[in-house]
């Protein structure tokens, strides 16, 4: 919690106003940040200084898991957060790759279990890490990426948190985690549950002890509309304790993650917390 709290800080003493134009807005920015979650003291660094909710961050990365491409379908899982960048980004409406209502087009997990190959056939590259762990290999490429600048006019948003590097040290396992942007006061609360959540379940299904997450963030910012709401009522507030991630024991494989898998076999034990804040979101 103190290294989110400085990161913000940071921004607020140090940054550079950016204007942003996807949204429009000015952004307080630094570049480099870098974060780490104790995953194997179970830390869980779900933020205390405001209310936070958990269960809505691991359910659209569970979502990017199974290699959704339809808002609705994450909505099913118990998360709305694609529904707007699926639907009310005016670009995105005029693009021709678009499908229809809630459609995200070849984004994140499209991307992660269904890279298209110039062939005609397609990488599940979440798939390949998986196999690889769970027989005790680290080719030292034990990759996922969102990230296909090809592909990228196909779909309704870039990937932020775009690469996950999975590390096997003896029978530990570590990830480290690279985001381009991130919105800090609403995202980095998100994307942080993300990075921890997704180690946690990678060393469960694959056998191993989860260590340490590093997440890298290149551009961390704070928009325009939510400064005043960042600096005077959330950072002067006292962080409490981090809480506990309880993960259902009977996950233990990929397929598990697929198929029957819900928000229910999560649980956080532990969670104090100031007041919830309501920042604005930008699309």
């Amino acid at each position: 919690m103190k290294q989110y709290l400085q990161l913000c800080q940071r921004i607020v003493d140090e940054g550079t106003w950016i204007e942003n134009e996807r949204t429009g807005k000015r952004c307080l920015t630094v570049i480099n940040s870098d974060l780490e979650y104790r995953v194997d003291k179970n830390e869980f660094p779900l933020i205390t200084t405001r209310k936070s909710f958990y269960k809505s961050a691991i359910a659209e990365f569970i979502g990017y898991i199974r290699g959704y491409d339809n808002a609705s379908d994450f909505r099913k899982l118990g998360t709305k957060t694609w529904d707007a960048n699926a639907n009310l980004n005016e670009v995105w409406l005029n693009n021709a790759h678009r499908k229809g209502q809630d459609d995200m087009g070849r984004v994140y997990g499209v991307q992660g279990r269904a890279w298209a190959k110039p062939d005609g056939g397609n990488i599940d590259q979440l798939k390949k890490i998986v196999d690889n762990l769970s027989r005790g290999i680290d080719d030292r490429g034990e990759i996922i990426t969102f990230y296909n600048p090809g592909e990228f006019h196909m779909g309704c948003l870039r990937p932020c948190m775009h690469t996950h590097t999975f590390s096997l040290l003896g029978d530990t396992l570590h990830l480290t985690s690279y985001q381009r942007s991130c919105d800090v006061p609403l995202g980095l609360n998100f994307n942080q549950v993300q990075v921890y959540t997704f180690l946690a379940l990678m060393a469960q299904i694959t056998g191993h002890k989860p260590g340490i997450a590093y997440h890298k963030i290149i551009n961390a910012h704070i928009y325009e509309d939510q400064l005043e709401l960042m600096r005077d009522v959330q950072l002067p507030r006292e962080p409490f304790a981090s809480p506990k991630l309880i993960i259902n024991p009977d996950i233990k494989s990929l397929r598990d993650l697929e198929t029957w898998v819900t928000m229910d076999d999560f649980e956080v034990q532990g969670y104090e917390h100031h007041d919830p804040i309501a920042y604005p979101f930008s699309v």
